[in-house]
């Protein structure tokens, strides 16, 4: 069965729309799952998963799941994800700059884009204007959050080169045009890395984020619903 399954879907293209069933049924009341040989810690009421599978170095094969009458089941999936250009860390080993991606499981909080929000998208949503920032500042209060310039609170002015820069959301109009935040480091340890999203690919590998095509990423858009509680797992 697992032969079979591994041959459809290298048969398949990279976005697979028909729901395949996952091979192993899980209790929604189960707390931690396996979801294609990846590990997920559930939120209490959670019904959506996307769980990105670090492949050969800097890819990944990026899934979203539902769970359907106590089964979970790929709704689609993408074998050209995109992980840090460091490959993988625990959260607690990471550190700024480094160029990993986290694993575990995260919530996705909010989306955000450069669109303006369209009926149908049922995540909370942020559409990026000229001041958004996400701050990297590690003397900030801010740290790890979505700040305006205006509000203040951080450098924003410092260059990228500088280990404290923070990263101006609208600089990254391709990989943001549809995009997620995560959980990653909401208790603001410092030094341990900010502005951790899922968000459309870019020339490569990127810098800690999961990124998979922007086809991927408007689909998430239109399936994802907060009252599911999604989450992201990434693992290898």
């Amino acid at each position: 069965m697992r032969r079979l399954v591994g041959l459809l879907r290298d048969l398949m293209p990279a976005l697979l729309i028909g729901p395949l069933l996952a091979l192993v049924p899980t209790s929604a009341d189960a707390a931690t799952v396996r979801l294609g040989g990846i590990t997920v810690r559930l939120r209490p009421g959670t019904s959506q998963v996307v769980t990105a599978d670090r492949t050969t170095g800097h890819h990944a094969r990026v899934r979203l799941w539902s769970l359907r009458d106590g089964r979970w089941t790929v709704v689609a999936a993408t074998a050209d994800g995109r992980i840090g250009y460091g490959g993988l860390s625990r959260p607690a080993q990471r550190h700024q700059g480094d160029g990993t991606t986290p694993t575990g499981t995260f919530d996705l909080t909010f989306a955000f884009g450069t669109h303006a929000r369209k009926p149908g998208w049922r995540m909370p949503f942020h559409r990026i204007r000229t001041g958004d920032y996400w701050v990297g500042d590690n003397s900030s209060a801010h740290y790890n959050r979505l700040r305006t310039k205006a509000q203040g609170g951080f450098r924003w002015w410092l260059p990228q080169s500088d280990d404290d820069a923070s990263e101006h959301l609208i600089h990254y109009r391709s990989q943001y045009e549809y995009a997620f935040a995560t959980s990653f480091n909401a208790r603001q340890v410092r030094e341990r890395g900010f502005a951790i999203f899922l968000h459309v690919n870019g020339r490569g590998a990127t810098a800690g984020c999961v990124s998979a095509p922007r086809s991927f990423l408007r689909l998430l858009y239109r399936r994802l619903s907060a009252q599911r509680r999604p989450v992201i797992a990434i693992g290898s």
